[in-house]
């Protein structure tokens, strides 16, 4: 059995997390089209998890989950998106860094959101290392040189020190260069074009653009590898390679459906782990906090206390031990989603939670009557639809979701459109073993109504004992809590079609009213 703490000393972490990856968008997957060899080497070296979730299908509140080991529901601002983080949720690399290690991230960290307000002193991701620049392969790649600024880090680390270090990419988070995936040699014909998308030409280049981006994270992570195999420190090196939501299409980011919720994760520790594992079972990225403060023997604090549950147990498993480590406390996990990006009036969300088991995905929605990408535009006078893109604003804009839109009539294409902006039931069943794509709900299925009424007991009993205020009479705190992106100026439903609101600076020191304000230490220009 693996022990944290012991042997030559305290073990490094490197925890690599793209933006906006769906699983199983990795070679290790058997995904052909797209060149992860990082990724790859990290998964043979330890363990693949090829059942590895979110906290919440969108960047800020599943990162604030992971920073904490514990469910959006249980962040108050921090779980929601482009908030604030409230600074009595302690985040492990603080503790680390604490604990006499020397901690860094580059990319992207923690965010959108304003920490500043909060009152903490820098990003929950760590000290910030982003001077150095590269010259990206394709436009829509941030210009920033990870593994450079990696290099500059472990330069700067005081001698006999640990180390932590976030590497947040910002691919393959859209605006993707359109074309780019052929242009570097990839084919149409080999897209893995997901079953909730039209295959079409267009959707598959998409794809393909989305690939490049993946193997431009993949890229730097292999160049960080290195640099530690160099530097002798790759054998103690816990190295966690993750996403922090899925990906940005319709019907995946911003869903708690599985493309939106399931992402990659491989993890390596050769001095202490034992490589050459695949474990399917459940787990998620709560789990990630507590599974690094035990390896590098470090204690939380405790208030308030973690949900996630460390992973060393997994870990150490040998191969062939088929579930040592997992047990059927990991039999479920669970995910929330309240508001994304600024796509109704009032800048409500779309709150909803799911739980996952091996086999099924069971969500619940909240508010069944709004419509979950945004509400569709006002029909013109002569009953014709309004601008395409002045609705469905919680899906990222992209060559997939125009055709969806413009192509809405064709009876090739409106299967999917309906499938990503219409409304919702309160209740969503799928067997994702057999539909991965979530295109038969089987919740009003006879044959399937005592996993519903069981998995939605388990879910309802889960947010319960965990303080999910949606179970108690102030469901609607998350719709108060105040906006630090952008937010859009919708008119009543029964008037004219929405516009930007105009830009508009509010004091940090007074509480803003939810007006278009960008806190100077915001991560992302985009919504997410």
């Amino acid at each position: 059995m693996l022990a944290a703490g012991e042997g030559h000393s305290r073990p490094n972490v490197l925890l690599a997390i793209s933006d906006d990856q769906s699983w199983p968008h990795a070679g290790a997957y058997g995904v052909a089209a797209v060149d992860t060899p990082a990724f790859d080497r990290v998964a043979r070296s330890g363990v693949l998890f090829t059942s590895a979730f979110v906290a919440s299908p969108g960047c800020s509140p599943s990162r604030a989950a992971l920073l904490t080991g514990r469910y959006p529901w249980q962040l108050e601002n921090a779980g929601t998106h482009a908030s604030s983080f409230p600074s009595r949720y302690v985040v492990f690399p603080d503790i680390l860094e604490r604990a006499g290690y020397h901690v860094g991230f580059t990319g992207k960290g923690w965010g959108p959101g304003n920490w500043r307000i909060s009152g903490r002193p820098r990003n929950p991701a760590g000290p910030e290392w982003n001077r150095r620049r590269a010259r990206p392969p394709a436009p829509g790649i941030r210009a920033t040189d990870y593994a450079a600024n990696f290099r500059d880090f472990l330069e700067a680390r005081p001698d006999g020190a640990p180390f932590y270090f976030w590497y947040g990419a910002s691919e393959p988070h859209r605006v993707f260069a359109r074309g780019a995936g052929v242009h570097a040699g990839k084919k149409l014909e080999d897209a893995p074009v997901p079953p909730f998308l039209p295959d079409t030409p267009e959707v598959r280049g998409d794809v393909l653009d989305y690939l490049v981006e993946i193997e431009w994270f993949d890229r730097h992570l292999g160049s960080m590898l290195e640099i530690l195999a160099w530097a002798g420190e790759l054998e103690n090196t816990l190295v966690i390679v993750t996403s922090d939501n899925g990906m940005a299409f319709p019907r995946a980011k911003a869903n708690l459906h599985e493309y939106g919720i399931h992402v990659p994760l491989a993890i390596s520790w050769p001095r202490r782990a034992h490589a050459g594992r695949r474990v399917d079972d459940p787990v998620s990225l709560v789990d990630l906090a507590p599974t690094i403060l035990e390896a590098a023997g470090v204690r939380h604090p405790g208030h308030p206390p973690m949900t996630g549950r460390s992973l060393l147990p997994i870990l150490a498993a040998t191969p062939g031990q088929e579930g040592d480590g997992v047990g059927a406390e990991r039999r479920a996990v669970f995910a929330a989603r309240e508001r994304h990006s600024s796509s109704r009036h009032r800048n409500v969300g779309y709150p909803c939670r799911a739980i996952r088991t091996r086999d099924y995905l069971l969500i619940r929605n909240f508010a069944r009557q709004r419509w979950p990408a945004g509400a569709p535009t006002k029909l013109r006078a002569d009953g014709s639809p309004g601008p395409p893109h002045d609705a469905y604003h919680d899906i990222d804009a992209s060559p997939t979701l125009s055709l969806l839109v413009e192509r809405r009539e064709d009876p090739a294409i409106a299967p999917f459109f309906h499938l990503a902006v219409d409304r919702r039931p309160e209740i969503e069943l799928y067997h994702v073993a057999r539909d991965p794509g979530c295109l038969e709900n089987l919740a009003e299925s006879e044959a399937r109504a005592a996993v519903r009424e069981r998995l939605a007991a388990e879910l309802e009993g889960f947010l319960r004992r965990t303080g999910d205020p949606r179970m108690g009479p102030d469901g609607d705190v998350f719709e108060r809590y105040a906006r630090y992106s952008r937010i859009r100026r919708f008119p009543p439903p029964d008037r004219r079609t929405p516009t930007l609101k105009k830009r508009t600076r509010t004091r940090t020191r007074s509480r803003p009213r939810g007006l278009w304000y960008r806190s100077p230490m915001t991560d992302s220009d985009t919504d997410s």
